[in-house]
């Protein structure tokens, strides 16, 4: 009997550290699509699977790097737009980068270095790791293996109520019952080698 209680203590602690690193999926993997509709998505500033450029990213100038996507199905009134990093975590989730909601149906474009104040008319900041209504915060990965980064867009057959005070969890609840297709491209981000190090902490 005591072998039987060693080996479930034994089974308890070895499993311990899965439940204690489990980290909530990024949100193409949480809320997919209603019929699994499917956009292609784009950026001019790098291929599928390829590097982000260092001025797309906060070590060199925070440049937007362009995005771009297919046309939603019938009855897309609107776009989401999220941008996360899971490989790194805050709070057990993906870091959240960048988000944007209510782009109108007709846009299926943002041109590469985009503005904080050039958002397509009508269309809204949502949150990212920094708070509330953020403009677009690209990568800055520390040393040490490259990250993925996940621009994936939304087609939504409703437009979201502006809330400049939306969370994570305020956007995300507000689609996941009108996505119509999703789609996403990922880019790479490393430690840039040249960059300054850090200002020593006070």
């Amino acid at each position: 009997m005591k072998a039987i209680f060693a080996a479930l203590a034994l089974t308890a602690l070895c499993a311990a550290p899965v439940f204690a690193q489990s980290v909530r999926p990024i949100a193409l993997q949480e809320f997919p699509p209603k019929n699994g509709a499917r956009l292609t998505v784009t950026s001019p500033a790098f291929p599928e699977g390829g590097d982000i450029p260092f001025e797309n990213t906060q070590y060199r100038g925070n440049s937007f790097p362009g995005l771009a996507w297919s046309a939603g199905p019938a009855g897309t009134k609107s776009y989401a737009i999220i941008m996360q990093d899971p490989d790194a975590q805050r709070n057990g989730q993906p870091i959240l980068h960048w988000t944007m909601y209510n782009l109108p149906a007709g846009v299926t474009k943002l041109d590469p270095g985009m503005a904080p104040t050039g958002n397509p008319q009508g269309s809204s900041y949502g949150p990212n790791v920094r708070g509330e209504a953020q403009p677009y915060m690209g990568p800055r990965t520390p040393p040490g293996p490259k990250h993925h980064y996940h621009l994936q867009v939304f087609a939504l057959d409703t437009t979201l109520t502006a809330d400049p005070s939306m969370n994570y969890d305020g956007l995300t609840g507000a689609m996941r019952d009108h996505i119509l297709a999703s789609g996403e491209t990922v880019g790479l981000a490393q430690a840039d080698p040249n960059a300054p190090p850090p200002a020593p902490r006070p």
